[in-house]
């Protein structure tokens, strides 16, 4: 009797030490720590953290905002000087050819994908935070600014060609040409002509996309790259792919077509380019494939060999200026009438602010193209700071691409980012700092200031054929997708239902589809998620799911359960119903069936003098329970709200009532909070909670003697 006494009596001082340590050993008290409920205290705290102005800490916030003026004095010229300049000038020797194609790609001239790529790596090279990213045109960045800006041109009335005079009047003074601004009101759209609209509606967006971009920065929300996952960036990547491929289908066949705009404009340019097939232009077909027949060859070449080339092949620029010489010599304009670049001017433009009276209308549009960059330059700086083994910093990279489309917006430049493939050969030619990139901007410069003129007859189609030739990698991304099915089949299907919806649908509203569908998933997942009863590894105090391992041992009368997902009003009803079916008791139904019992005991009344009440009694006894106890394991319980902490205290009432007792383990500090604000356990009650399952599992033996004895 002694021992049993002490048993129980230790049993009732651990129920009231909620957060003690129970064994058989003497007992360990956790005292939570007090948190802070002084609201104002603490806001008072941050400001004056956030306000308070020191040499110190001024010197850090410059440094903060310019990184570069904290790497480029450590600068390592004899270690890192040669792969710099290496890097820079083959990155160049792409980005120029790639910044002429892609500005097609955006509905711009030529010379404004010169502009982008030049202010772009400027800038960067300031304020980045990454020594290996390559800033430039991005392919579908330039397939989302290019849909507003057909749009918006449309609007205001241009078709394809305009014979209004432009804005900037071309002088042309035998090998040299000058840009002079005219004397106009830029608020009127009808004052320029196609070509001088569309940049403004790109600028516009531009600068409104690096607002965003930098208000995220501030503001601190770089977690939103968050929700944006591999499976769904690889897949969006992918069908907008799609979409810039049947866009530039129509270079390669010389076919004079608008550009088709909103839902399904996929489908409706390959219904257009089937129509006006018979006018296909036969020497920009002839020029393309052999282009092709170059490009595709010497790209599986490089990709093949790249780690015994020290440099790929510039196998663009040799085939741009074949291509313009055979199109200047053969004179393929004047006689099979093969669209051409024509003229490119030298120097810059006049800075020019952007039209305030388009912001309206692009204001939502710039929202994706905001988030896009952002994530794709996030993604890139984190992929290769995580390779070389330094950091990187997500606020930062997200003022710095803000700042590469703010500033450029007033220089006649549309939206840039990161861009994968330069990165890649950036990374793979011995980059290692932006000093890359600085080298990557002054020979744009030099091709601005000098060399532009000279694609005045590079065809169209040579243009198109090295941007679909780019698409390369996202398109082989369909052989990766077995190896993506074996290691998660719901990834495989967000990136299935992302790029189906970008490429047959539209790309914001592809991007969006994606992310409600990627959310959905994780709902669901949670909404529904597994529930299984735990047993013991012998000689340990680790419990395992039973369906999982052999050889696990169970303690007679104790059930163990492991819910693999916060309790939250959408899967309540799934924990129920999932620990009643694993337990094989539902204490509702238990509890229905001992009133049942009880009724009938009280109505039940003698027929015959010859029956025994014993008997009567023997007959409606219900069947003895297997177990007393149950501990529900909550290490996967990341949270609780209001309907998950009354489910949990109907759950413990429920079986309470029919003689079961149900434990609480490993709670994290927030489920205990919300437990305890939840009164969870009342006062005078002896429930506790505990740190570990073995713990609960030995105050259920010992509570379950006591009570037997």
């Amino acid at each position: 009797m002694a021992a049993e006494t002490n048993c129980v009596h230790s049993a009732f001082e651990l129920a009231e030490a909620n957060d003690s340590k129970w064994n058989s050993h003497p007992q360990i008290f956790l005292e939570p720590i007090e948190k802070s409920t002084d609201l104002k205290a603490e806001v008072m705290k941050k400001v004056e953290e956030t306000c308070s102005c020191t040499p110190a800490r001024a010197k850090d916030l410059l440094l903060s905002f310019l990184p570069v003026l904290k790497w480029l004095p450590k600068y390592k010229l004899k270690e890192n000087v040669l792969g710099d300049l290496m890097s820079g000038l083959i990155v160049s020797i792409l980005l120029v050819p790639q910044s002429i194609a892609y500005s097609l790609l955006a509905g711009q001239e030529p010379i404004y994908g010169l502009y982008t790529s030049f202010f772009g790596s400027i800038i960067y090279f300031l304020f980045g935070t990454s020594r290996h990213v390559s800033v430039g045109i991005f392919g579908v960045l330039c397939l989302m600014v290019g849909e507003v800006v057909d749009r918006e041109v449309q609007r205001a009335g241009y078709g394809l060609e305009s014979s209004i005079p432009s804005r900037y009047q071309i002088d042309v003074y035998l090998n040299s040409s000058t840009l002079r601004p005219l004397t106009m009101n830029q608020t009127s759209p009808m004052l320029c002509d196609r070509s001088c609209y569309a940049i403004t509606v790109g600028a516009t967006l531009t600068f409104i996309a690096g607002i965003y971009q930098v208000a995220m920065g501030f503001f601190q929300v770089g977690f939103v790259s968050v929700y944006l996952s591999d499976s769904l960036l690889s897949g969006f990547v992918t069908g907008a792919s799609f979409t810039v491929l049947t866009s530039q289908v129509k270079y390669l066949l010389g076919l004079d077509i608008p550009r088709s705009n909103g839902i399904g404009s996929l489908v409706t340019t390959w219904i257009n380019i089937f129509r006006n097939i018979h006018k296909t232009n036969l020497c920009d077909v002839i020029t393309s494939f052999l282009c092709l027949l170059v490009l595709i060859p010497t790209k599986e070449l490089n990709e093949r060999f790249k780690s015994k080339l020290k440099a790929p092949l510039p196998t663009e620029l040799v085939v741009v200026v074949v291509a313009t010489l055979a199109s200047h010599f053969g004179k393929l304009k004047e006689k099979y009438d093969s669209s051409v670049s024509g003229h490119i001017p030298t120097g810059f433009l006049p800075p020019q602010p952007p039209d305030w009276t388009l912001i309206p209308s692009v204001a939502i549009d710039a929202v994706a193209i905001a988030i896009i960059g952002f994530a794709i330059t996030v993604s890139l700086s984190e992929m290769f700071a995580k390779k070389h083994g330094y950091t990187v910093k997500p606020n930062q990279e997200m003022y710095a691409i803000g700042f590469c489309n703010i500033i450029p917006s007033f220089f006649h430049c549309f939206t840039t980012s990161a861009a994968l493939a330069n990165t890649l050969v950036k990374e793979s030619t011995g980059c290692k700092t932006q000093i890359s990139g600085l080298v990557s901007g002054l020979v744009t410069l030099l091709v601005l200031l000098v060399i532009a003129p000279l694609f005045y007859s590079l065809q169209i189609c040579v243009l198109g054929v090295i941007t679909i030739v780019s698409l390369r990698g996202a398109l082989q991304k369909f052989g990766d997708l077995p190896k993506m099915w074996r290691l998660s089949k719901v990834d495989t299907v967000i990136w299935f239902v992302t790029m189906l919806s970008s490429a047959l649908i539209s790309t914001e509203l592809g991007l969006l589809i994606g992310v409600c569908f990627s959310m959905f998933c994780i709902i669901v997942r949670t909404q529904r998620p597994e529930g299984q009863l735990l047993g013991w590894v012998p000689e340990s105090e680790i419990y395992e799911p039973l369906p999982a391992y052999k050889d696990l041992q169970t303690k007679l009368g104790i059930k163990v359960f492991r819910y693999e997902a916060p309790l939250y009003y959408a899967n309540k009803e799934n924990f129920k119903s999932m620990l009643y079916k694993r337990t094989g008791v539902n204490p509702l139904l238990e509890l229905a069936a001992k009133r049942k019992v009880q009724k009938q005991k009280l109505g039940e009344k003698m027929t015959s003098s010859n029956r025994n009440p014993a008997e009567v009694s023997v007959q409606l006894v219900t069947q003895p329970l297997a177990f007393h106890t149950i501990v529900i394991d909550c290490c996967a319980v990341q949270f609780l709200d209001t309907a998950g902490i009354h489910t949990l205290k109907e759950v413990h009432k429920d079986y309470g009532e029919i003689g079961i007792q149900v434990l609480l383990a490993r709670c994290n500090p927030d489920v205990r909070d919300s437990l305890h604000r939840g009164e969870y356990i009342k006062k005078g009650e002896k429930t506790v909670l505990f740190h570990s399952v073995q713990q609960a599992v030995e105050y259920g033996c010992c509570a379950s003697e006591a009570s037997w004895k």
